[in-house]
């Protein structure tokens, strides 16, 4: 990259991008990044019954419906960028039957609320973990060189900010948020929430895999099985919001080295995310105030990622000049 003709870093944060990526193809100058496919995760969470969010539990299946007809902001986006998309039922409280067979050919079922009990059994959060692995596995068999992972369920950033204080041994009031819009009091509500979750699983926390049980859901525990079944095979995943790197935490306690194999797609609105960011290492490329979920972020990012690696492959050596 210092060869290339251009000062040197007068790319900036491109240039650590493209040396990413070549790292992760073991390739340089990299390959580019024609063939990027995203999943979108969604399940209904325990919490969502407690007024946590500014929306209805039943807006998961209804955004799930418009995820599969092609009309949400995720799938605008993955239209412009070329990006194969499609939306998992892992938890989804809804039979969606009129939907076809394949999107809930995953299903496990809604999570429990997190601050009265465990939100999966230890079974079921391993049976969530081979899942996401397996989705990841079909996602690069069919030839994925990058892969991004989006979230969708009412409720969502609530057990992803849980998860985010139990990883790094912090307190509700520092990681909650305001996730789709809650006003004041809902927003002491659900810090409430997950201060009880928090007070209610104690030192169990400390332990990824009964931190993910306790707090997590199918959707959640199947992302974090999605980044190690990724980083296993070697195939890059850019990141989005709270969720994804709630997941991303979790999954590199329980496996290190998951996360060098993950990009911070942007910077969201909610504390958690900022903060588990920081810890893992990771810099934003963008950071625009999103906070839609769906992968869109990431989405949004993706274009900055493939310009990296084309200025990598196609920019003149100086010497050659």
């Amino acid at each position: 990259m210092d060869a290339l003709a251009k000062p040197k870093g007068a790319l900036g944060r491109m240039e650590d991008l493209a040396a990413w990526v070549a790292g992760c193809q073991q390739s340089c100058p990299p390959r580019p990044l024609d063939r990027v496919r995203a999943v979108i995760l969604a399940g209904d969470h325990g919490v969502s019954h407690e007024s946590v969010s500014a929306y209805p539990r039943e807006i998961t299946s209804v955004m799930v419906r418009a995820f599969v007809a092609g009309i949400a902001g995720a799938n605008c986006l993955a239209r412009q960028h070329d990006v194969s998309l499609r939306v998992l039922d892992l938890g989804v409280d809804d039979d969606l039957d009129d939907l076809p067979a394949e999107v809930s050919a995953y299903h496990l079922g809604p999570s429990e609320p997190i601050d009265k009990t465990d939100a999966l059994t230890a079974a079921d959060c391993r049976q969530a973990l081979r899942t996401g692995e397996a989705i990841a596995e079909d996602e690069i068999t069919a030839g994925a060189d990058l892969l991004i992972i989006g979230d969708m369920g009412i409720g969502n950033t609530t057990p992803a900010a849980a998860l985010v204080a139990a990883s790094l041994g912090l307190p509700a009031g520092e990681v909650v948020g305001r996730g789709t819009g809650v006003d004041d009091d809902r927003l002491r509500h659900k810090t409430q929430v997950i201060a009880a979750a928090l007070d209610r699983i104690g030192e169990r926390g400390e332990d990824p895999f009964q931190r993910l049980a306790a707090l997590g859901s199918a959707d959640i525990a199947a992302g974090v099985g999605f980044l190690r079944a990724a980083a296993r095979s070697g195939v890059p995943v850019l990141l989005d919001g709270v969720v994804s790197v709630a997941e991303a935490c979790v999954a590199e306690d329980l496996e290190p080295g998951v996360v060098a194999w993950c990009a911070a797609g942007h910077r969201s609105t909610e504390p958690a995310q900022h903060l588990a960011l920081e810890k893992l290492g990771l810099e934003p490329i963008l950071d625009l105030g999103l906070r839609l979920g769906e992968g869109t972020g990431a989405l949004t990012a993706l274009p900055v990622l493939r310009s990296a690696v084309l200025v990598l492959r196609e920019l003149a050596v100086l010497a050659d000049l």
